[in-house]
C-alpha cells in the first residue's frame, strides 16, 4: 500500500513518462513508467534505470542546491543538487541526457531555454546506486552527472522545489552535514564533489563520461 497521498501532478509524471531501463554497462534494454522504476517490488527490487543530475554553478562558483517539495513522490523535504530527473522514452526515441536536462531545467527551475546552451554542459562521468527509500518508493539508476556554470534566471516550480540556494564551497561540508539529503547528493558529496569543485576552470581535462563510478551497497 501506497504511504501517502500522491497528487495529480506527481501521479501524471508517474505513470506518464516512460523512463529507459539500462543494464550495469548502460546499455538500454527496454522502457518502464516512472512509477514502475520506483515502486519497491515485493522481493526489494527497483528497476535500473537512466537518469542525470545536474550540478549548476554561478559565475561566483557557488552551487544552486534545492530542497525537494514535500509532495514528491521520492524523497520529499530532502535537499539535493540542482536538478535531477530521466531522460525519457519519447516517440520511440531515448531522450539524449542533454536535451532532457534542459527540458527539467526549465520545469523545475523555470530556466529559459534559451539561458541553456547545449556546448555549456559537462558530462563530468556516471554513477550506479541504488538505494530503499521509505521502503515502499526508491532509486536504482545509472545516473549521468552534468556540469555547467553559468548565470541564469531561476523562478521554482512550487510543485518541484520547496526552496533554493546558492552554497559557496566553503560552507558546503557544513550545509551536508546539518541537513537531510538525497542519497546520490550525499554520494557526490562523499566521494566526488571536492575534486570537481576544486576544477569548475579545466571540466574537459578531467572529465570521465565513459566511466561508471559503482556506489552499490555503499551508503
Amino acid at each position: 500500500m501506497e504511504m501517502k497521498e500522491i497528487s495529480a501532478v506527481q501521479a501524471a509524471a508517474l505513470d506518464n513518462e516512460l523512463c529507459l531501463l539500462v543494464n550495469e554497462q548502460d546499455a538500454i534494454t527496454g522502457s518502464a513508467t516512472k512509477r514502475e522504476c520506483h515502486k519497491i517490488g515485493p522481493d526489494g527490487s527497483l528497476l535500473l534505470h537512466r537518469a542525470f543530475s545536474v550540478l549548476l554553478f554561478n559565475s561566483a562558483g557557488e552551487l544552486l542546491v534545492q530542497k525537494r517539495a514535500s509532495q514528491k513522490v521520492t524523497y520529499p523535504d530532502c535537499f539535493t543538487n540542482s536538478c535531477c530527473s530521466h531522460p525519457l522514452l519519447i516517440n520511440s526515441q531515448p531522450e539524449d541526457v542533454i536535451t532532457a536536462a534542459i527540458r527539467r531545467l526549465n520545469t523545475e527551475l523555470g530556466i529559459p531555454s534559451e539561458q541553456l546552451k547545449r556546448e555549456d554542459f559537462t558530462l563530468i562521468g556516471r554513477i550506479l546506486y541504488m538505494d530503499t527509500g521509505d521502503g515502499v518508493w526508491g532509486e536504482h539508476e545509472l545516473d549521468y552527472v552534468l556540469i555547467i556554470q553559468r548565470d541564469v534566471d531561476v523562478t521554482p516550480n512550487p510543485d518541484e522545489i520547496a526552496e533554493i540556494q546558492y552554497i559557496s564551497k566553503d560552507n558546503f561540508d557544513s550545509f551536508m552535514d546539518n541537513l537531510k539529503v538525497t542519497p546520490w547528493f550525499k554520494l557526490l558529496h562523499q566521494h566526488l564533489m571536492r575534486h570537481w569543485w576544486d576544477n569548475l576552470h579545466r571540466l574537459q581535462d578531467i572529465a570521465k563520461p565513459h566511466n561508471i563510478h559503482s556506489f552499490i551497497d555503499i551508503k
